[in-house]
């Protein structure tokens, strides 16, 4: 078996000209937070907005707290962003005598929704019926405008971190903006999740539940930590399960995949090392959780995976074991190319 990147087409050099991720194969990441909060700020700061005798502007962005990034996913561009951004503004009714001044609150800027759903709070500070005209017309033309800036800022987000992240191969020209992609992430740490109730636990309540054990061990071509965040990066598991993800990674932390059908919550975390989670598909009696441990061990030449899940309902033990093979472990090595042994 080889060594580290011995053998692997995808690190045949040759095929690029620069020698760098090969075929785009590997998961790669740019960090677009602090140039997404300067460009939010020149979008936004100082933005004019006028219109039958209203005058309008954005005299300070208050606050821009969030996170984005830009990730290459097999040679496909998938940004992640969430923001919650607070906007001071002033405005004054032509021949008015007073300035008319107020707040917006952005709470939900992300890949998740829409420019056209993202939410806006219009506030003032004065009252009276020149407020109130104020008011209405930021609430009417005024957040159409912002929202405007707000997809410009999603256009050039995806143009300056298109570049250079999805390199070309040899003779191909560089990949284009308009080709990349937006992954719903999920992203929301303040999720309270509802509780899940299965149609099937009626007869089960008051019953003694029998419970098996499953031992699994799973080779991956790839670094231990490489691993244990593909588990709890939400970005790299809304790419390997295909679907809204809610994850809040720390202890007692909640998460939701699958659309709903698998939640828990995550016991331990050792970077690089282990994951122990209560772990419960949506199915089974209400209220009833398994317990989860991945152990993770790098090799000389892979990482190896060893799960065991204690608690798990006789009547769902072959089909649990299935589908942590299929919809975990072989959808992280396509995903991510963790899987490939030469």
């Amino acid at each position: 078996m080889a060594k580290w990147g011995e053998g692997d087409p995808r690190w045949i050099v040759e095929e690029r000209p620069d020698a760098t991720n090969v075929n785009n194969w590997h998961w790669t990441e740019k960090n677009a937070g602090p140039w997404s909060k300067e460009r939010l700020k020149e979008l936004l700061n100082n933005l004019k907005i006028a219109q039958n005798g209203v005058d309008c502007k954005i005299t300070e962005v208050e606050k821009i707290d969030g996170e984005a990034s830009a990730n290459n996913r097999k040679g496909k561009l998938i940004f992640f962003y969430e923001w919650d951004i607070k906007l001071k503004w002033e405005g004054h009714i032509a021949g008015g005598k007073d300035a008319i001044k107020g707040e917006i609150q952005i709470p939900n800027l992300s890949e998740e929704n829409d420019v056209s759903e993202v939410d806006m709070t219009v506030t003032i500070k004065s009252s009276g019926e020149e407020a109130q005209r104020v008011k209405a017309f930021m609430h009417n033309v005024g957040r159409n405008e912002i929202r405007k800036q707000l997809s410009e800022y999603i256009r050039s987000l995806k143009e300056e971190f298109s570049k250079g992240l999805i390199l070309p191969k040899k003779g191909e020209a560089p990949v284009k903006p308009d080709n990349v992609s937006m992954i719903t992430s999920g992203f929301n740490k303040k999720v309270n999740m509802e509780p899940i109730v299965s149609p099937q636990t009626n007869a089960q309540i008051g019953c003694k539940l029998d419970t098996k054990t499953i031992e699994l061990s799973e080779s991956f071509q790839c670094r231990a930590q490489e691993f244990y965040d593909a588990m709890t990066r939400i970005e790299m598991v809304t790419a390997f399960t295909q679907g809204h993800v809610k994850m809040d990674v720390e202890k007692g932390g909640k998460f939701s995949l699958f659309g709903g059908n698998v939640s828990g919550e995550f016991r331990e975390l050792v970077p690089g090392k282990k994951i122990s989670q209560y772990w419960r598909l949506k199915k089974w009696p209400e209220q009833h959780f398994s317990e989860v441990t991945f152990n993770i061990e790098e090799k000389d030449d892979h990482t190896l995976v060893t799960l065991k899940q204690d608690l798990v309902p006789a009547s769902e033990l072959d089909s649990t074991r299935e589908n942590w093979k299929r919809y975990y472990f072989d959808s992280i090595k396509r995903a991510f190319g963790f899987g490939a042994f030469l």
